[in-house]
């Protein structure tokens, strides 16, 4: 049994790559809906983050590294927010609303956590928590196709899904401001001009591109990958001073690991190393 493949992931459609099977290829499967993150898709979403959790330390059903797009025409068209439509929201306080925000926003943004470089391959729109999500990969391709946006404020709400953070993170604040203030989309070429995405692909090449980099990252030794991911985690250090004491901490670490002998012995030998996450 394969335990990220068995599990029952309604809205997800998730596989395994066909080169190297330590490379998962999740996409985001509502096309319907351009693949609006509602309850069915948030619900299949945890159970997949909760299966990486599980996998990434090795055994049986090892992931390596993580690609996500959209299926059909969109990555995400956002949150579905038909229930604030439809007017269930209302006469609700703010309290209750804000802890069903939360735990949406902890749900989706749980991928950041699970020790495994995560790559987007934004297929078409990315809009409102369908950005946020595609900010809250490690590293951004985007399609031609591409249309990123963060409305929140036309609609008449709050950003949300970390975006005052991790849009700022990718952009800068000076950028992260304009684009969260007035919400306008930004399209391939301006987002890897603005660092949004490192790359931008034809669109029918990008899935492609996508999984051939986490291919890259997967043969990274994994002890070193899931310590460097952690701390990278939330802006990376706030100062040099942290910097040094999270490098020291964690470059003793990768020192007393068999994969350091394996890396030291390949680059010598001039072969691909063979790293097992020990």
């Amino acid at each position: 049994m394969d335990p990220i493949l068995d599990l029952a992931l309604p809205d997800l459609d998730v596989r395994r790559d066909g080169e190297d099977a330590r490379v998962l290829v999740v996409r985001l499967d509502d096309p319907g809906r351009r693949n609006a993150m509602g309850e069915q898709m948030t619900a299949s979403w945890c159970r997949l983050v909760d299966g990486l959790r599980a996998t990434v330390e090795g055994g049986p059903g090892e992931v390596r590294a993580v690609v996500v797009t959209g299926a059909g025409s969109a990555f995400s068209a956002g949150g579905d927010l038909s229930w604030l439509g439809d007017g269930s929201g209302a006469g609700a306080s703010v309290e209750a609303l804000r802890d069903r925000m939360a735990r949406y926003y902890e749900d989706w943004l749980g991928l950041r956590g699970v020790g495994v470089p995560v790559v987007a391959a934004v297929n078409g729109a990315a809009v409102g928590a369908g950005l946020g999500l595609a900010l809250a990969c490690d590293v951004r391709l985007v399609g031609a196709s591409a249309r990123l946006s963060a409305p929140f404020t036309a609609l008449g709400l709050h950003p949300g899904m970390g975006t005052t953070r991790t849009l700022a993170e990718a952009v800068g604040p000076a950028a992260a401001r304009e684009l969260l203030l007035t919400g306008r989309t930004v399209g391939a070429e301006e987002a890897v001009r603005f660092g949004l995405a490192t790359a931008a692909y034809p669109d029918d090449r990008l899935l492609g591109e996508a999984t051939a980099l986490a291919r890259t990252l997967a043969t990274r030794a994994p002890v070193a990958t899931r310590l460097l991911l952690r701390g990278l985690a939330d802006g990376g250090p706030r100062d040099l001073a942290e910097a040094v004491a999270q490098e020291a901490a964690a470059q003793a670490t990768t020192l007393a690991t068999a994969d350091l002998t394996e890396g030291l012995a390949a680059a010598r030998e001039r072969r691909a190393p063979r790293f097992t996450g020990r």
